[in-house]
């Protein structure tokens, strides 16, 4: 369903991402991780071309954009298979909820406003914030903004989601209503690749971690023997140096 074949990407002269490829099944949950600065963020920004690769080529379902070659009818086409959840949100802050979540199905799908907006509220209330679609941004915490970022995100029927380290921006508190909501949409069959941090939540989500240092997938593998008898001696080095994590091997 998704492929990534022969991905690289440099910043000023400095490879980011080495050659990747990755195949990924309609369905599978696949999470990446890794230490900071190991391209997490760039390669999953390549899945849907917001990061343009200097060489290889991406394809979800019957969409394909090569490097060599790129149309921007290709990318369009690319970025309508899947929604993004981002760090920090990044709704709207002049629209309510509801109309954050109706954005792109009024304007991009061209969905009729009563039509979006009754969608727009049966997500919400499955995510337990109907009575919140008439309040802005500002008025929300930060757990039931990024479930707003998720609602959005859901609402346009990706084929697959994205998911850029969804609670690293919130407080304790919010993260573990913001974990069960992307379980609930896990569990309800959708393709997700994400790149977190939260090593418990990863283990328990995934069909696939792929352990990503220096901009090459070192290791991919079932959570299971990711987290308990890794094979590669860079993954064990990893997991020991970081203290939080140590509690799986």
């Amino acid at each position: 369903m998704i492929c990534l074949e022969h991905i690289s990407k440099s910043f000023g002269g400095n490879p980011v991402l080495r050659d990747i490829s990755i195949s990924i099944d309609k369905g599978e949950i696949v999470s990446i991780i890794g230490p900071s600065g190991a391209g997490k963020t760039t390669l999953l920004r390549t899945f849907n071309w917001l990061e343009q690769p200097d060489t290889g080529s991406v394809t979800i379902a019957d969409a394909s954009v090569d490097a060599a070659a790129v149309k921007k009818s290709d990318v369009s086409r690319l970025r309508s298979k899947s929604s993004m959840v981002f760090q920090h949100y990044n709704l709207f802050k002049n629209k309510t909820v509801l109309q954050n979540v109706t954005e792109s199905l009024i304007v991009v799908k061209k969905q009729p406003k009563a039509l979006a907006e009754d969608k727009a509220m049966g997500i919400l209330s499955s995510i337990g914030l109907a009575g919140k679609a008439g309040e802005y941004p500002s008025r929300l915490s930060g757990g039931q903004q990024q479930r707003v970022g998720i609602a959005r995100a859901l609402a346009v029927d990706p084929e697959v989601m994205l998911f850029d380290e969804p609670t690293s921006a919130l407080d304790p508190e919010w993260v573990a209503e913001v974990l069960e909501v992307i379980k609930r949409i896990a569990l309800a069959g959708m393709t997700m690749i994400l790149v977190s941090h939260e090593m418990r939540f990863v283990r328990e989500v995934s069909s696939r971690v792929i352990f990503l240092d220096a901009g090459v997938p070192v290791e991919d593998a079932a959570p299971e023997t990711m987290f308990t008898r890794p094979r590669q001696e860079r993954t064990r080095q990893f997991f020991m140096k970081n203290r939080e994590y140590q509690p799986f091997l």
